[in-house]
């Protein structure tokens, strides 16, 4: 093969190498290591450096009574497949993976071996913290901060949703506090002294997510142990499921049968076990959006939501600002042992106006930022404001549209001596607005979607919300 083609074929190969999601270490026949890729490099937090030319055992330390896989390869000759391995590298790391691993041969003689691994650290160290999480909740209907109509209102039908064991689907944008309401449903039910598991299903990919829910047999594959999962752990108390839509279809289908069946089998098992579990839910989306973009399926939806919470956003809620305000001032000046009073008066008008698209996350990072940029003073000013988000609400701020929904700017003027709860107003023009886009499709659901840019479903959702009728 001429240098140039070789060339081309080192640099293809060394490129798949790096491409390809699994781990990929192999040694020589001295047990000097000689392919080590960039997954490998990020499951084991090592560089190529740390481990190329260098001997396994000199880098890796194994538990006792445990070898190397590869090792066992290259010198016993042992092909292994869905072997777990628990070691540390030279920093004193613990990494567990899943390993395949193969002998190298060249005319029947071993000259070398080769591992493809699959990490699964995160799924050990979340096993072993959900144990000793079990129970404990910090939140309670107390730590719900705010009196506005739209937070109060969804409270007093929380308050209701903690007489039964019906599942619970909890519907906020990202910051809106969805957790703490799920937390105080199950410390205001009779499950309190039970289990209270959450899990975030967008952390982790299916593979590992199944074995974290269902748990898996011993013998399930090589290397496994009989573990119990989240369902199990959860018996007699509540399960959270955290961003329910970012699951696969399949495994959604796995979650609606143990649900309806409320049943469980571990991976690998043939026995079904009896939980009696709650399960809360919460999601990020209209869930009908979620559904009509197949993020999520209508018989799950159905099962998940027998009560649906809507978490209003913050700027949907903006009279409860000061009061949260007021809050992360006191925690922060406990933390930082400070003594801050309050805002500066522009700051206030400041929040007021911006729009707070990561909600009440979003101003307690405000609050904590500016915080930090403070010396002596009293007031938080805008000076002290973390600079991205000064940027922001510089971009915000343009000026108001001379029409509103329909509404003159004299109107406006008229109607401003006398505003009325910005939400009323907002269902009241988005009512208005539908209605006009109905008729002048004549009452054409699919082409009003069309050009209102929504799905059928979720313009029939809004519609129902709205008590609109067609005609």
């Amino acid at each position: 093969m001429k240098d140039e083609t070789l060339h081309k074929v080192i640099k293809i190969y060394e490129t798949a190498l790096d491409e390809i999601d699994v781990g990929i270490h192999a040694i020589d026949e001295k047990g000097k290591t000689v392919i080590y890729n960039e997954k490998m490099m990020a499951i084991e937090s090592l560089t190529q450096e740390d481990v190329l030319s260098k001997d396994l055992l000199d880098v890796f330390q194994f538990e006792d009574g445990q070898g190397s896989t590869l090792l066992d390869a290259l010198q016993k000759k042992r092909e292994t497949k869905n072997v777990k391995q628990t070691y540390f590298n030279n920093k004193g790391k613990e990494i567990t993976t899943i390993n395949n691993t193969f002998p190298i041969y060249d005319n029947k003689k071993v000259i070398g071996a080769i591992e493809i691994a699959k990490d699964v650290t995160k799924l050990e160290r979340l096993i072993r913290e959900n144990m000793e999480k079990k129970g404990n909740t910090r939140y309670t209907f107390d730590s719900i901060i705010g009196s506005s109509s739209a937070i109060t209102e969804v409270i007093e039908n929380t308050k209701r949703a903690t007489r039964t064991p019906s599942s619970v689907m909890i519907v906020g944008e990202t910051g809106t506090g969805k957790e703490l309401f799920a937390q105080s449903i199950h410390n205001g039910s009779d499950r309190s002294q039970a289990p209270f598991i959450s899990q975030n299903c967008a952390a982790m990919p299916d593979t590992l997510i199944e074995s974290l829910l269902f748990g898996t047999k011993k013998g399930a594959f090589t290397g496994a142990s009989e573990r119990p999962g989240l369902f199990e752990q959860a018996e007699g108390g509540t399960l959270l499921l955290d961003e329910i839509n970012s699951l696969s279809p399949m495994l959604q289908a796995k979650l609606l049968r143990a649900i309806q069946e409320k049943s469980i089998r571990r991976i690998g098992d043939t026995i079904d076990r009896k939980v009696n579990v709650r399960i809360l839910s919460t999601i990020n989306e209209d869930p009908i959006e979620a559904i009509a973009n197949d993020r999520l399926r209508k018989d799950l939806y159905y099962r998940l939501s027998v009560v649906s919470l809507f978490i209003p956003a913050l700027r949907e809620r903006k009279d409860d600002i000061l009061d949260l305000v007021d809050f992360f001032i006191r925690k922060y000046n406990h933390l930082f042992q400070m003594d801050v009073k309050g805002i500066h008066q522009d700051v206030w008008q400041l929040f007021k106006q911006y729009d707070w698209p990561g909600n009440v996350r979003e101003l307690e990072h405000v609050i904590e930022g500016a915080m930090n940029l403070m010396i002596d003073e009293d007031l938080i000013e805008i000076n002290h404001l973390p600079f991205h988000f000064r940027n922001k609400t510089k971009a915000t701020a343009v000026e108001a549209p001379q029409t509103i929904v329909g509404i003159s700017p004299a109107e406006w003027e008229k109607e401003s001596q006398t505003l009325r709860n910005l939400k009323d107003y907002l269902l009241e023009a988005e009512e208005l607005y539908i209605n006009k886009a109905l008729e002048r499709h004549k009452f054409h659901i699919t082409n009003t979607a069309a050009e209102l840019g929504l799905s059928r479903q979720t313009l029939q959702y809004r519609m129902k919300r709205l008590n609109i009728s067609v005609k």
